[in-house]
Formats: structure tokens, sequence, C-alpha cells
């Protein structure tokens, strides 16, 4: 016996309405991550980059974002020197050795940077001028 009424597709709306707010948490999700993922890891490395690019910065020698040099702060980079060894100090023991390999470089170039920057202003200060390399 044959209705002529074919298969019928029965839509839940309630299921309709959970799929749209799956999809919109998702989104939702999708938006907070994308800074997370292209920064990548984070690692003891980075930490270490970040107070250094500090220190760097602070010693002189760079540029800002409109071309002009930043003028050295030694009170600046010698905080972000002694943040640096303070970390060296707290995790002895706990690096692997690539870790304290960078931290021990790192630390033996921003403060040889730093003396060569005290010295040139105290020259600068005594009328000698800057220090030329």
């Amino acid at each position: 016996m044959s209705t002529g009424d074919g298969p019928k597709i029965h839509i839940d709306s309630d299921w309709k309405a959970e799929a749209e707010r799956e999809k919109e948490r998702l989104a939702e999700q999708e938006a907070q991550q994308p800074q997370q993922e292209a920064l990548g890891e984070v690692t003891f490395v980075h930490l270490i980059n970040m107070l250094a690019m500090q220190a760097a910065v602070a010693l002189g020698g760079m540029r800002g974002p409109n071309g002009e040099a930043i003028p050295p702060d030694p009170e600046l980079a010698r905080f972000h020197i002694d943040m640096l060894g303070l970390l060296e100090k707290k995790t002895a023991g706990n690096l692997e050795d690539d870790e304290k390999k960078m931290l021990t470089g790192v630390l033996h170039e921003l403060r040889s940077s730093y003396v060569h920057l005290m010295d040139a202003l105290v020259k600068h200060a005594a009328g000698q001028g800057p220090q030329k390399s």
C-alpha cells in the first residue's frame, strides 16, 4: 500500500540550535588562540631573550620605530642585567646545558657592554669625548 508520500525528513530544531552554539564556541576559541599559536611554545630561552633585549636597548645604540637613536639608560640596563643574574643564581643546577651556556654567554656580553658604556660615559663627562672602538 503506497500513499505516495516519500520518505519524510525530520529536522530537529534543537539539534540545529546545538550545532550553532558549538560553531560559535569553536569560533570563540579560535579567536583567542591565534596569538598563542603564532608565538609558539613558551621556553626559558624566550625569557632570557626578552630580558637581554631590554638590557640591550637600555645600553643604547638601538633605534626606535621613528628611526631616532634610543639614548642609553645605564640604570635600566643594570636592572635588566641584574634580573638575568638573579635568574642565573635562582636556576643554578636546574638548567639544561644549552640553557646554562646561553644564559652565561648573554650575561657576559651584556656585562662587558655595560662596563664599556660606563667607561665611555665617565670619559665623556671628564671631557675626553666618547671612546672609539
